[in-house]
């Protein structure tokens, strides 16, 4: 028997998608007025909304910032969508603080796709991973098959849009943004980003300096 679809069911669920109010009844009406497979449906249909928009051009946005308490560690962010009405929406805004939060919470994150990640990084981490001492018994179809698959989760260690959100560890920061773009009826992309960690290379560069001076003197 089909659950009671009332007003309240409604603004329940909108409250928790953001979700316009008839596809709240909609969805609620298609999962018998199951609250769980209601948002699930919801969250499948703006997924698929969000894959047709997501080739227009975004060119506006805004540049987010993120100070970790402390201000030792710090993320700048670049994300874009298509009108400046929705850049200054508040629900935009909090995405591109959501973003940068979980830049600073993701050390491993180098890249915003794994399409952005250069050939010489993929091959480099091919190889490391066909040298590995575990592998050096195996067969050349195992080991190029565990390489594999040991080289795609690298690969998505290093993107941000294969992350888990951190505040929903069930959704992934793709997810999140296609739930955006449906949401807000926009193409949604993240450009570009920087992590800074105070003190990050400088030991690196003394490191430098000393050998470059020991060489100075070795020359004498």
């Amino acid at each position: 028997m089909q659950n009671k679809i009332s007003l309240e069911n409604i603004k329940d669920l909108r409250n928790k998608t953001g979700a316009g109010m008839t596809d709240c009844k909609k969805a609620l009406e298609a999962s018998g007025g199951d609250v769980d497979i209601a948002v699930e449906f919801l969250r499948k249909k703006g997924l698929a909304t969000a894959d047709k928009k997501s080739s227009r051009l975004a060119a506006e946005g805004l540049i987010e910032s993120y100070i970790h308490a402390g201000s030792r560690l710090g993320v700048l962010l670049e994300i874009n969508c298509e009108t400046d009405f929705v850049a200054r929406q508040p629900k935009f805004q909090q995405l591109a603080k959501d973003i940068a939060m979980q830049i600073a919470a993701c050390q491993s994150v180098r890249y915003v796709s794994q399409a952005d990640i250069p050939e010489h990084i993929v091959l480099y981490e091919q190889n490391l991973e066909l040298q590995k001492e575990d592998l050096a018994n195996k067969s050349d179809e195992i080991k190029a098959k565990i390489a594999k698959g040991r080289v795609e989760k690298r690969l998505k260690e290093l993107s941000l849009v294969d992350q888990n959100f951190i505040k929903e560890q069930a959704v992934t920061v793709d997810e999140l943004i296609k739930q955006h773009i449906s949401l807000l009826g926009e193409n949604i992309k993240v450009r570009r980003f920087q992590r800074f960690l105070l003190g990050e290379g400088i030991e690196a560069k003394n490191n430098s300096f000393v050998d470059e001076v020991s060489n100075m003197i070795n020359t004498k």
